[in-house]
């Protein structure tokens, strides 16, 4: 069974339906021997990933103020090459930006071959605190879901694995988070008078992210709603999640790299015979 919700295609999300604090059955101490076996797992695919240069991937995660983010990103991706992996926050537009089509700051960070990007925070902002808070007219930002969806297809089609996660937690989790900060010295950098100004339109976020989940929701760039109250299942359902959807590409990858030795294996062969020399 999936630790997370893969959304269908088309399919009417109702975040009422999820459960925040939900583990399926897996307790913290099981949770930790798989979530470390599968990090090795995303260890070696992105190494595959990066050699071959097949594909690139496309990891998107959103969320509400504390929901996990940048946890998500530190835990979860602590056995990957840096080398390999990048990644992306979007803040509140630049002058600059905002004199583009929405989806221009976007674009031009996406993951050539070979590489793991991930967006904390994405082009989702613009159909959801743009949205919220009525940044721009509906008219446009109704445009956008379907704008989305085709800029998501064109990333697919030219090769890069897209995987969206919205880390889900509860408005009780948040408020103990968020007060939690204010007595860490440690984090309380993390807070800002937003957090709480955000939070007061906590449902019409909530309606938002349904839309999104709902509308945005593809075979090429699925949506999986994640349960994040508890951040040591936030981890292991992430993990899970994106091992899964590299695997189906490992033998490929594999094939293609065997065959690319054979060639450089011949390619040094032929320059040390016609050298007249086996080594230099």
């Amino acid at each position: 069974m999936s630790l997370s919700v893969k959304v269908k295609s088309n399919e009417k999300v109702k975040l009422s339906d999820f459960d925040p604090d939900d583990t399926h059955g897996v307790s913290e101490e099981q949770a930790k021997g798989r979530r470390d076996k599968l990090i090795d797992q995303l260890g070696d695919l992105q190494g595959l990933l990066y050699a071959a240069k097949r594909k690139s991937v496309l990891i998107v995660l959103q969320g509400m103020d504390t929901s996990g983010k940048d946890g998500t990103i530190r835990h979860v991706m602590s056995g990957v090459n840096p080398q390999g992996c990048r990644v992306e926050s979007f803040k509140v537009p630049t002058e600059e930006e905002l004199e583009h089509d929405f989806l221009w700051r976007v674009h031009k960070l996406t993951p050539r071959k070979g590489i793991t990007t991930i967006f904390n925070r994405s082009h989702y902002e613009d159909v959801l605190v743009v949205r919220v808070r009525e940044l721009v007219p509906q008219d446009v930002w109704k445009k956008r879901y379907d704008q989305i969806n085709d800029f998501e297809k064109l990333l697919a089609h030219s090769g890069t694995i897209v995987l969206k996660f919205f880390l889900h937690i509860s408005r009780d989790e948040q408020k103990k988070r968020l007060l939690e900060r204010e007595k860490d010295p440690e984090k309380a950098w993390k807070l800002s008078v937003g957090d709480w100004e955000e939070r007061s339109l906590w449902d019409e976020y909530m309606k938002a992210y349904e839309d999104v989940l709902s509308r945005c929701a593809s075979d090429h760039a699925p949506w999986y709603v994640v349960p994040a109250n508890n951040k040591w299942y936030r981890n292991l359902a992430v993990a899970e999640a994106i091992v899964d959807s590299l695997k189906p590409y490992c033998d490929d990858w594999e094939n293609y790299l065997s065959e690319l030795s054979k060639e450089r294996i011949e390619e040094l062969a032929r320059m040390r015979a016609e050298k007249g020399s086996s080594e230099e």
